[in-house]
C-alpha cells in the first residue's frame, strides 16, 4: 500500500502544478484556469506515480502514452513536463507567445512529451485506442492513458471510440473523466446534459470505476485498479472541482477562460504558494 508521505507528495505535486498555472496565465491574459486545476491531482497521480517515460528520450518506443483529449487545459500538462525536466522551466514564461514552444493547445510537433495535437473535442479517445492498438501490434506492454472533459461527452465520437475501445478489447487503456460539471458557457446540466455518466461508460462495456477526484489516495487506488482488468478498457469517472485550489474559480464558469485581475492573482498564489515554500 502505498505510504502516506508519498501521497503527501503526490498532494503536494498536484498544488504546484496549480500554482504554475496561475504564473502561466498571470495578470490581464486569457487562460484557462478552471479546467486546468480541476485535473491537476490527476495527472499529478498519471506523472509521479504511476506512467513510465524518460524525458531525456521523450519518443522511447516502450514508454506510457498519455493523451489530454480536453487539450484546453494544456498549462497542466505543460507544468508537468516542465518540472520533470522534458524541457527547461523557462519555456513556461512564454506561453501563447507567438512561435514559443508552448502554445494555448498541445502541439506534438513544437513540444517535447505531447503525443497528440489535441483540443478539437472528442478526438483524444479515438488518437488513443489507435496508439493501444499498435502498442497492442509491437507487443509493447506500455499503457495509453486518456483524459477528457465531461462537456466533451457531447461529441459523438467520444462514443464511437468508446465502443471500438470494448470491441478491441483495450484492456491496456485508461480512460479518464474530468467531470467537473461545467463547460464553457454554463453549468453541463442546462447546456448538453449527458449525466448519468457512469451508466453510459458502462453499457458501452467499459469497467467503470467513480471517484472523488481530488482524493489522492482514492486516485492512486482507483488507478491501481485499473490495472488488474482484463479484456475491457476502464475508464474512471473522476468528480471535481472547476478551478481547484484557487477559492474565487472555484465552480465559476467565468475562469473556464478567463484573466486575473492584479488582486486576484496575488491571491491565488497566497492560496498555493505553500509548496513552493516547502520545496516539494
Amino acid at each position: 500500500m502505498i505510504s502516506e508521505e508519498r501521497i503527501k507528495q503526490l498532494e503536494d505535486k498536484a498544488r504546484q502544478l496549480r500554482l504554475s498555472v496561475v504564473e502561466m496565465i498571470g495578470v490581464g491574459s486569457v487562460g484557462h484556469l478552471g479546467g486546468s486545476c480541476s485535473c491537476a491531482d490527476v495527472v499529478a497521480a498519471l506523472y509521479y506515480y504511476r506512467m513510465s517515460f524518460d524525458p531525456r528520450d521523450p519518443r522511447k518506443a516502450d514508454r506510457d502514452r498519455f493523451l489530454l483529449s480536453k487539450g484546453h487545459a494544456a498549462l497542466v500538462q505543460y507544468a508537468a513536463l516542465a518540472d520533470l525536466g522534458f524541457f527547461p522551466q523557462e519555456e513556461l514564461q512564454q506561453v501563447k507567445v507567438l512561435g514559443a514552444m508552448l502554445q494555448g493547445h498541445p502541439d506534438k510537433v513544437k513540444t517535447p512529451g505531447i503525443e497528440a495535437n489535441t483540443g478539437s473535442l472528442g478526438q483524444g479517445l479515438s488518437i488513443a485506442n489507435g496508439m493501444a492498438l499498435g502498442l497492442r501490434l509491437d507487443g509493447i506492454k506500455s499503457k495509453v492513458f486518456v483524459l477528457l472533459g465531461d462537456g466533451e461527452l457531447a461529441e459523438g465520437q467520444v462514443w464511437e471510440a468508446a465502443m471500438a475501445s470494448t470491441n478491441f478489447a483495450l484492456d491496456n487503456l485508461l480512460a479518464i473523466v474530468d467531470q467537473n460539471g461545467l463547460q464553457a458557457t454554463g453549468p453541463i446540466v442546462e447546456r448538453f446534459n449527458s449525466n448519468p455518466i457512469a451508466p453510459k461508460w458502462a453499457a458501452f462495456g467499459w469497467h467503470v470505476i467513480e471517484i472523488d477526484g481530488h482524493n489522492m489516495r482514492g486516485i492512486v487506488a482507483a488507478i491501481d485498479e485499473a490495472d488488474t482488468v482484463r479484456g475491457k478498457p476502464t475508464v474512471i469517472i473522476a468528480k471535481t472541482v472547476k478551478g481547484k485550489g484557487v477559492s474565487f474559480a472555484e465552480n465559476n464558469v467565468a475562469f473556464h477562460n478567463g484573466a486575473m485581475t492584479a488582486e486576484q492573482y496575488e491571491q491565488a498564489k497566497r492560496e498555493l504558494s505553500f509548496v513552493a515554500e516547502r520545496g516539494c
